[in-house]
């Protein structure tokens, strides 16, 4: 391999890695997109081990002073000239504001708490990566780091997208909005590895972020310092109320942006037993809390569906599923049925809705979150939840 630094006999999941991308089927040849973290950086150097032709892929997302973009810019730009390939810097800075923190900002003031990373993944990297390695390089495939895997399904001539190997890492939820025509040409190396296989593979080819320490929070909270920060940045503050569902008051706040459903903690009340966030009432101002035993809820409508792994099922279907409402959460059973679409579905280019009944009542079921609905390890689907009752 081109690279100036020695590279020892891989671990057993590298050598599989390097196995699978040596076998991939089509052409070798293909772009990386580097954050300047550890998993961009070694799905480029197993491309360049395995004999891919690869070059190097940032995107610059945001303006100004901060970790985020700042070091990972450096460390994606080390990282190509340590594997001896060629480095890109696009500038997505308006895309991003665009659509991300614009976004951001509107879902927070009409009191739901959106999904960034899904949209970002959609709008911003995945398609716009694509479209600029085709056009300006030549390059049919983009590449990342993402704990995902792909299979195609011979009998319905789809792809289909599964969880990662490491259920801790995994980020197939992140991932349900990926369009068929994006999956065909998208490869992610990392898929079948653990996360201490990918520091230890890291570690193998001497790269310089083998060690470096992973980010915990989104990408706006790394910038600006945290999220409440980067939210006290755009939207001045306004007190209001929070009450029961009764509308008793118990106390007060300074912005419903700073609250979400299902929280308990940091509500500042004092109440005779804990209270759980059960809606955020933009018209009025206020956060209404209740009690555990009438927090949960039994279903919700999820809206602007995104269908993966299987053909979008026709209206009034019915399936099981499991879903999962939040990044962190568990996959719990629920049944799916498809409904009629609505004009915001079309709107957003996703023309399907469906109704989830939860087998058991759930407490974190969130507007503008997503849910993605799961059959083993398959990814069917996903959109955003609407309503919850």
């Amino acid at each position: 391999m081109p690279a100036a630094f020695p590279v020892t006999a891989a671990t057993i999941a590298g050598a599989e890695a390097l196995d699978r991308l040596r076998h991939w089927p089509g052409e070798h040849r293909v772009a990386v997109g580097l954050s300047g973290g550890v998993d961009s950086s070694l799905t480029a150097a197993l491309l360049v081990e395995a004999g891919w032709d690869v070059e190097g892929l940032t995107l610059w997302l945001m303006s100004g002073k901060g970790a985020c973009c700042a070091e990972g810019l450096v460390d994606a730009a080390g990282i190509c000239e340590q594997l001896e390939i060629p480095h890109h810097v696009v500038d997505s800075r308006e895309t991003f504001q665009r659509e991300i923190v614009n976004g951001l900002i509107e879902g927070y003031q009409a009191g739901i708490t959106p999904l960034p990373c899904s949209r970002c993944n959609r709008a911003v990297k995945f398609s716009p990566m694509l479209r600029w390695a085709q056009e300006e390089r030549g390059l049919a495939r983009i590449a990342t780091g993402h704990y995902a895997r792909l299979r195609f399904d011979d009998s319905s001539s789809r792809w289909r997208l599964l969880r990662g190997l490491d259920a801790r890492k995994d980020q197939s939820y992140f991932l349900y909005d990926l369009t068929q025509e994006v999956l065909d040409r998208v490869v992610f190396p990392l898929g079948e590895l653990t996360k201490p296989d990918t520091r230890l593979e890291a570690a193998r080819h001497g790269l310089r972020t083998a060690a470096k320490p992973e980010s915990q929070d989104l990408c706006l909270a790394d910038h600006h310092g945290s999220m409440r920060s980067f939210l006290d940045a755009y939207l001045p503050p306004r007190q209001g109320e929070i009450v029961l569902q009764d509308g008793t008051v118990v106390g007060e706040h300074d912005g419903i942006e700073h609250f979400t459903i299902g929280q308990r903690k940091g509500l500042g009340i004092a109440w005779s037993e804990p209270l759980h966030v059960v809606r955020l009432d933009a018209a009025m101002n206020r956060v209404v809390v209740a009690t555990r035993d009438q927090a949960g809820r039994d279903h919700c409508v999820v809206g602007a569906i995104n269908w993966v792994s299987i053909a979008p099922p026709a209206p009034g279907q019915r399936q099981k599923v499991h879903v999962q409402v939040r990044y962190r959460s568990a996959p719990v059973p629920a049944q799916l049925t498809t409904m009629d679409a609505e004009a915001s579905d079309a709107e957003a280019d996703r023309p399907h809705r469906c109704r989830l009944d939860f087998d058991e009542p759930q407490f974190s079921i969130t507007p503008g979150q997503a849910a993605v609905f799961y059959d083993g390890d398959a990814v069917l689907g996903g959109g955003l939840i609407q309503t919850a009752t």
